[in-house]
């Protein structure tokens, strides 16, 4: 990895209008060295996220393991090079080369993705894994519409993540009735539309500023995944979790279309194996062994109180949120919605 911190990254390469990193031979930051182009891939994830990092990291050694010295693989986590609101500028002028992102905080900018998220839909995905898989008709379905924006989507990590639930600190929700009036940590927009139903003011807030917020009571409740939560060390101001499935999320490999058509067979075959390895070794891993074996564990041992939703809840929350589901297919097209919707829940 090259020596080269975000501030001299910005400085000399720009993220909105910089020098693309791999057009040739005079390139700057991660330019042809030697006849050996380099690609840059970010997260903003920290190595904190025991759950996911191992998994990124996978794919990053496998693709340098499969570079085999034709390319080489320069990477950065923790924002080091780019802040997470800055990812997809970084994406678009050619600056970094792949990145990973969280779907839910990109589905302003790619509609499409809101699939990931929807009420409703997330439990599916997160039961049949196999729906977000590289090739399945649901990936492709969605790289179909990513193209027309430039975008691939290489792998969902292999599906959605553990759904997002309801963490709350001293003023305890234990029910849909009392969400009413509290202030609540939400990232996704779909998410935030359901829940106003129920009288919750949401407040984005990135994972980053999320403990603070909670100790301060600036908000009195978050909507984050169990590994949110550990990771940023959240559990320590939680009391309780409604484990109400409200949203989902996926951590997805994006590189431009027009680069992915454009590459080399023998490094897209690098990167495809990669991404083989990650749609393995991300969701699918993480949801059966991971957070029932070592995250869950912790929050039972720190007395945070689970609440399970009533089967009358669900029914409400599900029928509540059918006008969200009409609400995102408007976004991306009825006729697309409706298929990505069908797909996801196995009616296709």
């Amino acid at each position: 990895m090259e020596n080269m911190n975000r501030r001299n990254f910005l400085k000399t390469v720009g993220v909105a209008g910089g020098m693309a990193a791999i057009s040739g031979p005079s390139g700057l930051m991660g330019g042809i060295a030697f006849g050996a182009p380099t690609f840059t891939g970010v997260t903003y994830l920290t190595p904190g996220y025991k759950d996911i990092m191992p998994a990124i990291k996978g794919f990053v050694d496998k693709l340098s393991e499969n570079a085999a010295g034709k390319f080489k693989v320069d990477f950065y986590d923790s924002q080091t090079l780019v802040k997470a609101s800055e990812q997809n500028a970084a994406l678009r002028a050619s600056t970094i080369q792949f990145m990973f992102h969280t779907s839910s905080y990109i589905t302003r900018s790619f509609k499409i993705l809101g699939i990931t998220g929807l009420p409703g839909v997330v439990e599916e995905l997160y039961k049949n894994p196999e729906r977000c898989m590289m090739e399945s008709p649901l990936w492709k379905a969605c790289n179909d519409a990513l193209a027309k924006e430039n975008i691939f989507q290489l792998s969902t990590g292999g599906g959605i993540l553990e759904p997002e639930y309801i963490w709350s600190g001293a003023k305890k929700i234990r029910s849909l009735k009392d969400l009413d009036g509290k202030r609540c940590r939400i990232v996704s927009y779909e998410a935030t539309e359901a829940l106003k139903k129920f009288g919750v003011s949401g407040v984005r807030i990135p994972s980053s500023e999320l403990y603070l917020a909670v100790q301060r009571g600036t908000v009195d409740a978050a909507v984050a995944n169990v590994s949110t939560i550990i990771s940023r060390k959240v559990n320590e101001q939680i009391k309780c979790v409604y484990k109400l499935p409200v949203t989902g999320f996926t951590i997805s490999i994006f590189l431009l279309k027009s680069k992915w058509d454009a590459m080399p067979a023998d490094q897209k075959d690098a990167f495809w194996k990669a991404a083989k390895f990650f749609d393995q070794d991300c969701a699918p891993r993480i949801n059966t062994k991971f957070y029932p074996e070592v995250y869950w564990p912790i929050i039972a041992k720190d007395d945070v109180e689970v609440v399970e939703p009533t089967k009358a809840e669900l029914a409400k929350f599900a029928a509540e949120s059918k006008s969200i589901l009409a609400w995102w297919k408007k976004q991306v097209g009825e006729e697309l919605g409706q298929k990505m919707i069908n797909l996801a829940t196995g009616k296709a």
